[in-house]
């Protein structure tokens, strides 16, 4: 036969049972807290995005392409597709980097307004553009905005200078754009004469910053600007640079081709298709990734290939 439980017990494993949950609840809180803090948001995902082009043999954006036409792998495993957005409509967040350096005084208005042109026809609702100059020094002359006239108006202040700053402007772009909005696209056009001289980054500042920032680099060489000649040195930077992010890179031989450029670089930021997956396996913390894409039409695709993966939270 069992003995009756004392009087009140039941009344004390309650109370016990509350102040554990209390205590449980307050630690939670503090934890919710102590993040809030530090500034950390803790979101476990591994999701890579990829945006890629396809282009045909001319030169143009393929659109219309369904899924099953991508094969995508890293470090040489193929992944499985697991978001895929045709001619995606994402807002855009685009840094147009222009060099005021170039000699070609009488070619900067020229220069101006095409850039002017490109904001009008490149900035869509839901889109911003910020405008920045560099020559010895890198100016950001508007914030992102979506108003059209205001960002006009910078490109249009923009003055012929000195030095040339190419990897420092393609750093503090990539750096602008990583403190925009996640889920947005974005994207550097730089138009140069190739002509490195005054930069405090290096080569591989400016890569890793590109990559890092998920940003698509167009660059538009005006080679005409030099007239030195040629900086194939500079040229050959620029390159290893843009195609690692999945951007492009222009050769301009005349000023007036320079509204050609924008318009190509226009329609293939319209064509755009955004590949999403989760590595398998799972990559090591602050380790640098491989990315390859390819379409069954045999057409050139244009895409970041590679990443580099979050460090270990100390």
């Amino acid at each position: 036969m069992k003995r009756p439980l004392p009087a009140g017990f039941s009344v004390l494993c309650a109370l016990l049972g509350f102040l554990i949950c209390a205590g449980l609840a307050c630690n939670l809180r503090a934890q919710q807290s102590q993040s809030k803090q530090s500034g950390v948001i803790r979101v476990q995902t591994n999701l890579v995005n990829i945006l890629a082009s396809v282009i045909d043999s001319h030169g143009q954006p393929i659109p219309d392409l369904p899924q099953e036409m991508f094969e995508l792998s890293e470090e040489g495993v193929p992944q499985k597709i697991e978001r895929f957005e045709a001619e995606t409509n994402r807002p855009l967040d685009l840094a147009l980097m222009i060099d005021s350096s170039m000699s070609t005084f009488k070619d900067m208005k020229f220069e101006t307004e095409s850039a002017a042109h490109f904001i009008r026809q490149v900035v869509r609702p839901g889109d911003t553009l910020g405008v920045f100059e560099f020559d010895e020094h890198v100016t950001q002359l508007s914030d992102f905005s979506a108003d059209v006239p205001k960002l006009q108006s910078a490109a249009r202040r923009i003055a012929p200078g000195a030095g040339t700053s190419i990897y420092d402007a393609i750093v503090l772009g990539s750096n602008a754009l990583r403190r925009r909005p996640l889920e947005r696209r974005r994207a550097i056009v730089l138009v140069t004469d190739a002509g490195e001289t005054t930069s405090l980054s290096k080569f591989e500042d400016a890569r890793r910053a590109a990559i890092a920032s998920e940003a698509l680099l167009y660059s538009i060489v005006i080679r005409a600007a030099n007239e030195s000649g040629r900086n194939t040195a500079g040229e050959h930077a620029l390159i290893t640079i843009t195609d690692g992010t999945g951007g492009a890179m222009f050769m301009v031989d005349e000023m007036q081709g320079l509204d050609a450029m924008f318009d190509r670089i226009d329609r293939e930021l319209r064509t755009q298709y955004l590949l999403g997956y989760y590595p398998a396996p799972l990559p090591p913390p602050g380790s640098r990734r491989h990315v390859a894409v390819k379409v069954k039409t045999g057409d050139n695709v244009r895409y970041r290939k590679e990443y580099f993966t979050a460090s270990a939270p100390r």
